[in-house]
């Protein structure tokens, strides 16, 4: 009996070419890594725990699928015709899933945000959310540079919105060729901003910036339910009458909104408790289980792998800068750690930046700023990645 047959997890090793086994192997490994970081809440442990179990699973689980072929009984992204997707969807264990849902963007994008630190503090949000898009728009000339299509150059730039819906809807219509890299580079990325974001804030504000109180008049309003209503569906009918392409996720941005604030409970509770955790844990294990070692050592995604990680760094970097505009035309009346959150990762840049506030003075309170500019920083995102959409297919005409 030839054992490499009757094991053919490992005996698939020794059968691929030896870049492949040696990225097989870091995948595993990165895979049990992201289960534990998951489940000690260094990383957002809705997405890390199924994403980290399908990384090691998939790249554990590889078989002869015939004689020259080696794969995968999970799920295969890239199969375009009627025929191989009835085949697959037949013997594929998440084929389905990925089929029905995660490739046709059906993941939950509603959320149920407060807007109004945003309407609280409008101008302020908005132009720090504005300096928050430098990664989403520098990041486009220099995948042009590079050689990429425009398409692609767009798709990649959009990661630096650090919003995964964002990512997954732009690259499904810009360049559905690449969403399972760009995908798959962009959640992972996105749930790393947890670690890298920190540093990016203590290298760029002092201490004594970090730790900055911002005073605040006596008379602030508040912001009424039935306002923030108006502007959900004034707002979604204005971006939707001039981005059309973006609707999609305007209306389910906005819609959560409003059902927040109209107090319809029994929705909130069902979207809440069944439909996002149920799309967060399938989100989290379709990542995984696309992570295998032929998709990411896929020559197109080498590019992407560096020009999603200068998104994101450059849109970090963009929103201080932002944070510090306002620090000093509000004659220092502001904290310019606010400005990473308006990288519109809701609401995770926005607890990072509270969190490194309070490491440098524990009284210090930004959570308000910081919501305010992570909500704006969602609107300008869509509103750039709905110009992209637009745009970038009349350059080929």
């Amino acid at each position: 009996m030839d054992l490499m047959y009757l094991f053919q997890g490992i005996g698939t090793f020794f059968e691929m070419e030896t870049h492949l086994a040696i990225a097989r192997v870091i995948l595993i490994f990165l895979g049990i890594a992201l289960v534990f970081l998951g489940a000690k809440n260094i990383l957002e442990p809705l997405v890390m725990v199924p994403m980290g179990f399908g990384m090691a699973a998939v790249n554990a689980g590889m078989l002869f699928l015939s004689d020259t072929k080696i794969g995968t009984l999970v799920v295969d992204p890239l199969v375009s015709d009627i025929p191989g997707l009835i085949s697959v969807l037949q013997i594929d264990f998440l084929q389905p899933v990925f089929t029905f849902a995660f490739s046709n963007n059906l993941i939950a994008c509603i959320v149920f945000c407060d807007v109004g630190y945003l309407l609280k503090y409008p101008f302020t949000c908005m132009l720090i959310a504005l300096f928050a898009e430098l990664g989403t728009i520098v990041t486009y000339p220099i995948a042009i540079a590079m050689g990429l299509p425009p398409a692609h150059a767009a798709a990649a730039a959009i990661v630096g919105t650090a919003d995964g819906p964002l990512v997954l809807f732009s690259s499904l219509m810009l360049a559905p060729e690449i969403f399972v890299p760009i995908t798959v580079i962009a959640y992972l990325y996105l749930s790393l901003t947890y670690a890298g974001y920190p540093y990016i804030i203590k290298a760029m504000i002092p201490k004594e910036y970090r730790g900055a109180k911002i005073k605040t008049s006596k008379k602030t309003v508040e912001v009424s339910s039935h306002e923030k209503l108006v502007f959900s569906i004034v707002g979604c009918t204005i971006l939707c009458l001039l981005l059309p392409a973006a609707t999609p996720l305007l209306l389910s941005f906005f819609l959560g909104v409003a059902i927040k604030e109209s107090g319809i409970t029994k929705y909130v509770t069902m979207i809440e408790s069944t439909f996002l955790y149920a799309a967060s844990f399938f989100l989290g294990l379709m990542l995984g289980v696309l992570c295998d070692a032929n998709t990411i050592l896929n020559p197109v995604v080498a590019p992407l792998l560096f020009l999603g990680i200068l998104a994101l760094t450059l849109s970090a970097v963009g929103g201080v800068i932002g944070g510090y505009f306002i620090y000093f035309i509000s004659g220092k009346n502001f904290n310019p750690t606010v400005g990473i959150a308006a990288v519109s990762c809701v609401p995770s840049t926005a607890k990072i930046a509270q969190k490194e506030v309070s490491k440098a003075k524990r009284s210090t309170i930004i959570l308000q700023w910081a919501m305010g500019a992570n909500i704006c920083g969602v609107l300008t995102s869509a509103i750039l990645m709905g110009i992209y959409i637009t745009v970038i297919p009349m350059l080929g005409k």
